[in-house]
């Protein structure tokens, strides 16, 4: 609304009145939820319930953060950190731009399924590698334009640093450490773009489903019961959970 300060400059995922299902506010893991009229999106064909319920999140969250904040382009290369349920759906929106893209995750499984998508075995870091020399080795100084950091550790923020090019861009979704350490004269002397996402918005998740049902990206999504909650709960605890789970009513 024009009168939401928040709103009126196109925030509406950081307004502190809306309507925030299943984060701020309970009683979404229930047969049956209201909803604003506002934030209801029709599933297009092609697109499953599973795929829809992950997408307003995993999706949605990644894609903004590419699109809008990133503005990731083309003709960039991109550094991708971390194949999780957001960052495995990033790597397809990056693929779908046609935007070069180095991976760093620090499961085999993960890059084996990123080699699946197409992406070269030399843009994949082996597990265990540094970062930094990897980037060194590989001839990508002064090369990564972008680097997305879906992870946010410590060691994952000192490399961003180190191995975007001149005038680079981070850009920060993951938050697994809350405090990191930004370098303010190598920031300063690399004239370092530091972007902060979070969330995504309406226009977002419609353009997510609509590249869903065009076969553009494919989310992984594992699929349960409502009752089954409490052993997923305990599965994602334990890392058992590689990518995202709906629940869904018989």
């Amino acid at each position: 609304m024009d009168t939401c300060p928040e709103c009126s400059r196109d925030l509406a995922q950081l307004c502190a009145s809306g309507h925030h299902s299943g984060i701020g506010q309970d009683g979404f893991y229930a047969p049956y939820a209201v909803i604003d009229v506002r934030g209801a999106v029709k599933l297009p064909k092609g697109v499953s319930p599973a795929e829809g319920a992950v997408a307003t999140d995993a999706v949605t969250t990644a894609y903004h953060a590419i699109t809008r904040r990133g503005e990731v382009k083309a003709s960039e290369t991109v550094f991708l950190f971390g194949l999780g349920g957001l960052g495995f759906n990033a790597l397809q929106i990056i693929k779908h731009i046609g935007a070069r893209v180095i991976v760093s995750d620090l499961r085999q499984e993960r890059l084996y399924e990123a080699s699946k998508l197409g992406i070269p075995r030399k843009d994949l870091v082996p597990v265990g590698y540094s970062v930094q020399d990897f980037v060194k080795g590989n001839g990508l100084e002064g090369k990564i334009d972008t680097v997305l950091d879906f992870v946010g550790t410590n060691q994952t923020f000192e490399d961003a640093q180190n191995i975007v090019r001149l005038a680079g861009k981070i850009v920060c979704i993951g938050t697994l450490n809350l405090e990191n350490t930004v370098h303010m004269k190598l920031g300063i002397r690399k004239r370092l773009t530091f972007v902060f996402s979070y969330g995504g918005q309406l226009r977002d998740l419609e353009e997510v489903l609509d590249l869903i049902s065009k076969d553009a990206l494919r989310p992984q999504v594992e699929t349960g019961r409502l009752e089954d909650f409490p052993r997923v709960l305990k599965e994602l605890c334990d890392g058992k959970i590689k990518a995202r789970v709906a629940l869904l009513q018989d």
